[in-house]
C-alpha cells in the first residue's frame, strides 16, 4: 500500500548528568572538584535517501526516540555523547509540526538532512563550579531533558514527467509500457489507486522520471473522487504527457475537464508545458475520432499525437517532446532549506497559577533549570533559588499570595516554600 501522509512522535535524548565528586588520591586529602560532564543527547535527523518513495515504513513505526547521553565519571571523565537517531525519508518530504501546523522543512535534496528534534546538552560536573571563594563546590548539574514533537509528514512525489487523464485513459499502460514499473492495468476505472514512479530510458544519455497520477475526475481539486490526495503529487512535476481515451463520447471535454481541476488546484499546473496524446488508436471506434479531433486541437495551436499503450505506437516519439519540452521548461525556484522553527516567545518568560493547594510555575528556562538541578545538594539549590530571584519567580509568587510551607511545582519538581 502507498502511504503518503503520516503522523510520527520524535524525542531526541536527555542529556547526561554531571557529576558531583571530589578528586581522592594518597597524601592529597583536598584534592579539590572532578567530577566529569554529562554527554550529549542524541538528536532526531531526517535526511533524504533518494532510493525510497514512500513512507510505507513509518505505518507501523510511529514513535523515533534517540538515545540519552551517559552520565559525567570521576576524575573529570566526560560520558559519552549519544549518537545521533538518522531517520531516512523519500525525496520530497515535507514536514510540518503537527500542533501548530507551522511548516519545518521540504526535504528534497539526496542527503539533505532536518534536524527536528535536538538532543539535550550534558550537566557540567563540580569542576566548573570551584571559585577562590569556593574551592571545594558540591555544585553540579543534570543532563538537560530531550524534546519531544509531534510531525506530520506528507510526501509529494518528485518526478520529471506527470501523467495526468480521466480514469482508464490509458496512463498505467503508458508508463508499464515505457518503463520498469508494473502497475496494475484493467480495464476499468480507478484501477490505479496510488502513484507509481517509473525512469523510462530514451537513450544511453537521456532519460525521464514519469509518474503515473490516478485518474482525476471532476471536481478533484475539492477532494472528489481521489482528487486532492493525487493532486499534489503532480505539483513536483514540470512537464506534463496529457492522455486522453480514444473510446470516450467526448475527448476533448475530457481534456477541458483536466485542465480546469489542474488550474483550479494550483494555478502554477495550468501553466506546465503539456505533451497531448491521443490513446488507442490502434481501435477503430478511436481512430474513427481523431482526424476531427486532430483538426480542432490544430486550430487552437496545439498538436495532437496519436498513440497505442497496448501496440506501443508513437509512445518514444511521446517521450522525446516530452523530454524536448523539459529542456525548456523554466526551473521553479524551490524554498531554501528551512532550519528547525518554533514559535517565537520568550524563553525567560513564566507564568504562576494555583492549582487547589499547589502553585505551579510554567517557563522554559525554569523549567529547564530545575529538571537540571540536584536538589539533594545544598550548592545546587542555591544557584536554582538565585536563578529563581533573578527571573522574578520569587516575586511573583509572593504577589499572588504564596504563604509560608505552601508547595511549589516547577517541572514535576514539588518544592517547600520557605521565607
Amino acid at each position: 500500500m502507498f502511504i503518503d501522509s503520516v503522523t510520527i512522535t520524535v524525542e531526541s535524548g536527555k542529556g547526561g548528568d554531571g557529576m558531583v565528586h571530589m578528586h581522592r588520591e594518597k597524601y592529597r586529602p583536598r584534592g579539590g572538584p572532578d567530577g566529569g560532564d554529562g554527554g550529549r543527547g542524541g538528536s532526531v535527523i531526517l535526511q533524504v535517501v533518494p532510493t525510497l518513495n514512500t513512507l510505507n515504513k513509518f505505518q507501523h513505526n510511529e514513535v523515533f526516540s534517540a538515545e540519552n547521553g551517559k552520565n559525567g565519571g570521576p576524575s573529570n571523565r566526560s560520558g559519552k555523547s549519544a549518537p545521533d537517531l538518522i531517520i531516512p525519508v523519500p525525496p520530497g518530504t515535507i514536514v510540518y509540526d503537527d500542533e501548530t501546523t507551522q511548516l519545518l522543512g521540504d526535504l528534497i535534496d539526496p542527503g539533505q538532512t532536518l534536524v527536528v528534534a535536538k538532543g539535550g546538552r550534558g550537566g557540567r560536573g563540580n569542576q566548573h563550579f570551584a571559585s577562590s571563594r569556593n574551592q571545594m563546590p558540591l555544585t553540579g548539574e543534570r543532563g538537560e531533558p530531550g524534546e519531544a514533537f509531534v510531525l506530520r509528514l506528507e510526501l509529494k512525489l518528485i518526478a520529471d514527467v506527470g501523467l495526468v487523464g480521466m480514469p482508464n485513459a490509458g496512463k498505467s499502460s503508458f508508463l508499464a509500457a515505457t518503463t520498469n514499473a508494473k502497475p496494475k492495468i484493467a480495464n476499468y476505472p480507478f484501477t490505479t489507486l496510488e502513484p507509481n514512479l517509473g525512469v523510462a530510458e530514451l537513450d544511453e544519455d537521456n532519460s525521464l522520471v514519469l509518474a503515473d497520477i490516478p485518474g482525476l475526475i471532476e471536481g478533484a481539486h475539492e477532494g472528489i473522487g481521489l482528487g486532492y490526495d493525487f493532486l499534489r503529487h503532480v505539483q513536483r512535476t514540470r512537464v506534463l504527457i496529457h492522455i486522453l481515451d480514444g473510446l470516450s463520447e467526448d475527448p476533448y471535454e475530457d481534456f477541458l475537464t483536466i485542465n480546469q481541476e489542474l488550474e483550479l488546484f494550483d494555478e502554477r499546473l495550468g501553466r506546465l508545458p503539456q505533451i497531448v496524446v491521443f490513446n488507442k488508436i490502434d481501435l477503430p471506434d478511436a481512430a474513427a475520432k481523431f482526424a476531427a479531433l486532430q483538426a480542432k486541437f490544430a486550430q487552437e495551436g496545439r498538436e495532437l499525437l496519436p498513440i497505442s499503450a497496448v501496440a506501443h505506437t508513437n509512445l518514444k516519439t511521446a517521450l522525446w517532446k516530452a523530454h524536448d519540452a523539459l529542456k525548456n521548461a523554466p526551473i521553479e525556484e524551490t524554498e531554501p532549506e528551512l532550519p528547525v522553527y518554533r514559535a517565537e516567545e520568550d524563553p525567560k518568560a513564566f507564568k504562576v497559577s494555583k492549582e487547589d493547594d499547589l502553585w505551579v510555575v510554567r517557563g522554559k528556562i525554569i523549567e529547564r533549570a530545575a529538571a537540571m538541578t540536584y536538589f539533594d545538594q545544598p550548592g545546587s539549590v542555591r544557584r536554582f533559588q538565585r536563578l529563581m530571584t533573578g527571573l522574578g519567580v520569587d516575586k511573583a509568587l509572593r504577589q499572588a499570595g504564596i504563604e509560608e510551607g505552601d508547595t511549589v511545582s516547577i517541572g514535576g519538581y514539588e518544592l517547600e516554600w520557605q521565607e
